[in-house]
C-alpha cells in the first residue's frame, strides 16, 4: 500500500498535472515553514553546533535515492587520497530509533545501523557512525578517532544543528520534477537554495537540466563493469559474461530504473523488481522466481548476507558501482576544507 502510494506521487510530481496541482495549497504553508527555520538557524535563535574539524555535507532536496551513497564513498576516498582522515557521520536510516550514537563495525547488523553506513564503512574503508543527532554523532566520532580531520555528513542538508563549511547538493537525471516542493512536488527545498557545489547523476547533463538544477553542475556517471556471487565476493564475472542469460534485477533502491537501464547499457536483458527504498528482504522475494541469475545493489546486499534464508542462494550476485566524476571537483573540495577555520 505504502509503496503503490509512492509510485503515485512520483509519477504525479514529474509533472504539474490535477494531483500536484491539489497539493499545493499544503506546500506553500511547509515552504514557508522551512524558510523560517533555516532563517531561525542563520539569526542564532535555534542552536547549531560547530565541530573542530571541517564538515562537507552531501545530500538531496530531491526526495528519494539520487546517488548519495555512492558520492559519498567516492568523496571519502578522494580526501583520503589528497591526505586527509575522513570520517563519516549519517543518520542511518532504519537504525534504532532515538538510540545513542554508534559505530559501524563489520559485524553491525542493518536493522541497527541501516544499510547505507554498512556499505559506506566497507567501500570507504574510514570510520562510519550513525546518529539521530548529527553533531552528537560528529563528537562521539572524533572522541573514537582523534585522527580523524574531516567529517563527511551523509544526507544532512536539512540538519541546521550542525554547522558545515561545504554543501554539496546532488540531483540525477529527473532534475528538480515540477519543481514544486512537498507535498505537491518531489523537493524538500526550493532548487535556488544555497550550496558550494552541485553535483548530477546522469550519463548526460543537458543545458535545461542544468538550468533546472542550477550551481554549475558537475556530472557525475555510477558504472559497473563485473558481478560477484553474494555468497562468495571473491568470485567475478564480466557483465558481458552474462549476456544471454535468463536475468532477474532487483533493486530496492530510491530509483530502481537507474539501476536496470545501467544492467541494459551492459548489453543484458533483465526482468526487473523494482522494490521499496531500504527493502529488509525478510520475507524473500525471490523463493518463487525462475532464473539463472539474480542481480542485486551493493546497498541491498549488506542486508542479504546476513540473512540465512536468502544468502546461501547460488543465483544471486551483486553488481558494484562506482561514481565517476572531474577530480577537479575533488580538488575544489580539498581546498574548501584546508581553508575552513577549524582545519
Amino acid at each position: 500500500m505504502a509503496f503503490s502510494l509512492e509510485s503515485t506521487l512520483t509519477r504525479a510530481w514529474t509533472r504539474r498535472g490535477p494531483l500536484a496541482l491539489a497539493l499545493l495549497p499544503l506546500a506553500l504553508p511547509l515552504r514557508a515553514l522551512a524558510a523560517l527555520r533555516r532563517a531561525l538557524f542563520r539569526a542564532g535563535l535555534l542552536h547549531s553546533e560547530r565541530l573542530p574539524v571541517p564538515v562537507v555535507v552531501v545530500g538531496n532536496i530531491f526526495v528519494g535515492g539520487t546517488g548519495k551513497t555512492p558520492l559519498t564513498i567516492w568523496l571519502v576516498q578522494q580526501l583520503r587520497a589528497a591526505g586527509l582522515r575522513p570520517g563519516v557521520i549519517s543518520r542511518g536510516h532504519g537504525a534504532a530509533a532515538g538510540a545513542a550514537p554508534r559505530e559501524v563495525l563489520p559485524g553491525s547488523r542493518a536493522g541497527d545501523v541501516g544499510d547505507e553506513p554498512l556499505l559506506i564503512a566497507a567501500r570507504g574503508a574510514c570510520p562510519v557512525v550513525v546518529g539521530r543527532r548529527r553533531a552528537e554523532a560528529g563528537r562521539y566520532l572524533l572522541a573514537l578517532h582523534p585522527d580523524v580531520d574531516v567529517l563527511v555528513a551523509d544526507d544532512g542538508l536539512q540538519h541546521y544543528a550542525l554547522q558545515r563549511d561545504v554543501e554539496i547538493v546532488l540531483f540525477d537525471g529527473r532534475g528538480t520534477g515540477n519543481g514544486w516542493t512537498l507535498p505537491a512536488g518531489p523537493l524538500r527545498e526550493p532548487p535556488s537554495r544555497r550550496r558550494d557545489f552541485t553535483v548530477v547523476n546522469a550519463p548526460h547533463v543537458t543545458p535545461a537540466l542544468a538550468a533546472a538544477v542550477g550551481g554549475a553542475p558537475w556530472r557525475m556517471v555510477l558504472a559497473g563493469e563485473f558481478a560477484e556471487r553474494l555468497a562468495d565476493p571473491g568470485v567475478r564475472v564480466p557483465l558481458a559474461a552474462l549476456r544471454g542469460k535468463r536475468i532477474l534485477a532487483a533493486a530496492g533502491i530510491g530509483n530502481p530504473g537507474r539501476f536496470f537501464a545501467m544492467l541494459r547499457a551492459a548489453g543484458l536483458e533483465v526482468a526487473e523488481m523494482p522494490l521499496p527504498d531500504h527493502h529488509d528482504f525478510r520475507d524473500d522475494p525471490f523463493r518463487a522466481v525462475l532464473a539463472e541469475i539474480i542481480l542485486v545493489t551493493e546497498k541491498d546486499a549488506v542486508k542479504c548476507r546476513q540473512l540465512e534464508n536468502i544468502n546461501g542462494d547460488p543465483r544471486l550476485w551483486v553488481v558494484p558501482v562506482g561514481a565517476q566524476i572531474d577530480a577537479a571537483l575533488a580538488a575544489k573540495i580539498v581546498e574548501k576544507c584546508r581553508g575552513c577555520p577549524t582545519a
